[in-house]
């Protein structure tokens, strides 16, 4: 959706007037029903002002089409500027401009595209202009079926009015080349040489035709995208399916062609433990159905695992994969049907509404029934991790139901984790007094399972066992604070156990699981469910203890920074039978998923010495 579009004069005009700050803010009111920062608008103003300098050239055709804030369909994110026409042999060329009113820029070293920024007062990290121009850019072409078949060229770039290059400039060092090769970023005193790039393309108008054909292309993945998903999955062992998983793919894909081929709304429901393969089947979903020329996204309220399976898959080549993965708000305000398959996964983290303040929206679980035509929900129940999560299987039908979205429920059982063992999960559930199973020790149980005498030991091992593939992991339950000062630094230590010290896993990082040093810091639930380790040491806080007989949970004892038990006090205060219920299940079951991690082993190390001693008698 196009807030704003005109032809060049009309938009010279508006500039002349100052009314072009007001008209977007109508716009957008109106388009959107969203009111606009005055922040926003100034920087409308601000910016608008130098584009009108910037177009101000008789030699760029009075008839060029001009887009202000254009919604890519499907997204929250808004391309600033463009500017349409025709170049020589009548190709069809769109400019797409990136602007931003920094003053200064700081380089950030070892993360891919990446700057720092002042805003607010505090030095910030996001993506260099080049990287977010161009990934607009192939946003568009990678989704947009007009742009493909139309031949409309996207020529990217970034436009930074207030800022003043140097020698040697910080935004066109080495790490970011490749990036402003394809977006290259103009500054301060550059007026003439951005128009001489718009000229470039732009030899003669097109009266806002090319903006009407990408404001009304059709979703719907580029042949490059689809080769590019395929070659990423096939090889790739990781992501080889087996036995009943194979089954499960065969089943929802059937399903999904199924939706799209008699445009009816399906549901499937597809249960499964740790380990049972649910996200190898999902990640082959999203692939084999891209292939097919489907719009699919993969969704999951956890961020961790979606960026640890885009580096996963594309390692370190420049792609717009990512915008197959989005988070599970990201349809709250979606049109029915936009997306041919949504798949879910972890879907028993979804919550009621989304945002940062959970004020958005109404339901998880309808807004992706809604947004798609075939919704797929992977689940365990028994991951429930957090008061807010709402995600059952009972919650996903009724809003099935009411969406008139008919429903088909299946499930993986085969243990492919903790080394086949569905016995190791059994035991677990015993001994956490979960539920009863017949497992009361780990006899004949071919899995690497070990209580240490300190936390000292649980590291040693690991980092000895990660030597290898950079496959183990250290982990903890949600009892240290968060220390708010050393978040990028693991020379600040969080965890502190007698002589044992060691920090949470660092804020500047989205990938946990998969960096190369993170072995030196400790992961906790939200960086670690949904993905899986060779090995996983685990540390039990004071919020599982063993007493009298029986293991009992304390919510008191998690860190005034756990946000996964938000609520609980006032709960308590007002039910408290219900509280300690809802807090009991939440802290079990974040030591399941925690000690479910690791596929061939687990060392443990609890800070309650008798809950030591009874999984040690436990295991005999």
């Amino acid at each position: 959706m196009i807030v704003y579009s005109g032809i060049k004069n009309e938009f010279l005009i508006a500039v002349e007037q100052d009314s072009i700050a007001k008209e977007i803010e109508e716009n957008i009111y109106n388009k959107m029903h969203k009111k606009t920062a005055q922040n926003e608008f100034r920087s409308w103003e601000n910016s608008l002002e130098y584009m009108y300098k910037v177009l101000n050239d008789n030699a760029i055709p009075e008839n060029s089409g001009i887009a202000i804030e254009y919604n890519i369909p499907q997204t929250s994110k808004r391309v600033d500027f463009i500017i349409s026409g025709y170049g020589e042999n009548q190709s069809s060329n769109v400019v797409i401009i990136e602007l931003k009113q920094w003053d200064k820029v700081e380089t950030v070293e070892g993360q891919d595209a990446l700057v720092k920024v002042y805003m607010n007062g505090t030095l910030c990290k996001v993506v260099h202009p080049s990287y977010q121009a161009w990934s607009y850019a192939a946003m568009i072409y990678d989704y947009n079926q007009n742009v493909q078949l139309g031949n409309i060229v996207l020529h990217p770039c970034a436009y930074m009015h207030n800022y003043r290059k140097n020698s040697p400039e910080k935004l066109e060092q080495k790490q970011y080349k490749e990036y402003v090769k394809d977006a290259p970023v103009f500054a301060r005193g550059e007026v003439l040489k951005l128009r001489e790039f718009i000229k470039k393309f732009i030899k003669t108008g097109d009266d806002e035709q090319l903006l009407y054909d990408i404001d009304n292309g059709k979703i719907k993945p580029s042949k490059s995208l689809q080769d590019s998903i395929k070659s990423m999955i096939e090889g790739n062992q990781e992501f080889i399916m087996l036995d009943e998983q194979k089954v499960v793919y065969e089943e929802i894909l059937e399903t999904a062609l199924k939706c799209i081929s008699d445009q009816k709304k399906r549901t499937v429901i597809v249960k499964g433990g740790p380990g049972t393969g649910k996200t190898v089947v999902a990640i082959n979903l999203l692939a084999k159905l891209t292939n097919k020329g489907l719009f699919v996204q993969y969704t999951s309220k956890n961020s961790a695992p979606r960026n640890v399976y885009v580096k996963k898959l594309a390692g370190h080549k420049k792609t717009s994969i990512n915008n197959m993965f989005k988070g599970a708000g990201a349809y709250v305000d979606a049109e029915d049907n936009i997306v041919d398959v949504i798949i879910c996964d972890e879907a028993h983290r979804l919550n009621g509404k989304s945002g940062m303040f959970h004020n958005l929206g109404e339901n998880q679980i309808k807004e992706i029934i809604h947004a798609s035509l075939c919704s797929v929900f992977f689940i365990d129940e028994s991951q429930r991790v957090t008061l807010s999560d709402i995600g059952t299987v009972s919650e996903i039908m009724k809003w099935a139901n009411e969406l008139d979205s008919e429903v088909q429920e299946m499930e993986l059982t085969s243990q492919f984790r903790c080394n086949g063992s569905d016995g190791y999960l059994a035991w677990l559930d015993d001994v956490l007094e979960i539920r009863d199973t017949a497992n009361l020790d780990m006899k004949d149980i071919d899995y690497d399972i070990r209580i240490m005498d300190s936390p000292n030991e649980v590291r040693d091992l690991i980092i000895e066992r990660n030597k290898s593939r950079n496959q183990s992991r250290i982990l903890a339950g949600y009892c240290w604070a968060w220390l708010k000062e050393g978040q990028n630094n693991s020379d600040v230590h969080d965890i502190k156990i007698g002589d044992f010290e060691m920090s949470w896993n660092l804020g500047n990082t989205s990938t946990f699981a998969i960096d190369e040093n993170s072995v030196n810091e400790i992961g906790c639930i939200h960086t670690s469910q949904g993905l899986e380790f060779d090995y996983a040491g685990v540390i039990i806080g004071d919020d599982l203890r063993y007493e009298n007989g029986h293991i009992v949970t304390d919510f008191t004892k998690r860190a005034k920074t756990d946000q996964s038990l938000r609520g609980i006090k006032k709960l308590y205060q007002e039910n408290p039978e219900q509280a300690l219920k809802e807090a009991d299940e939440i802290i079990k079951n974040t030591y399941r998923t925690l000690m479910t991690r690791g596929m061939k082993g687990c060392y443990v190390y609890c800070t309650d010495k008798n809950l030591a001693k009874h999984l040690r008698e436990c295991l005999k």
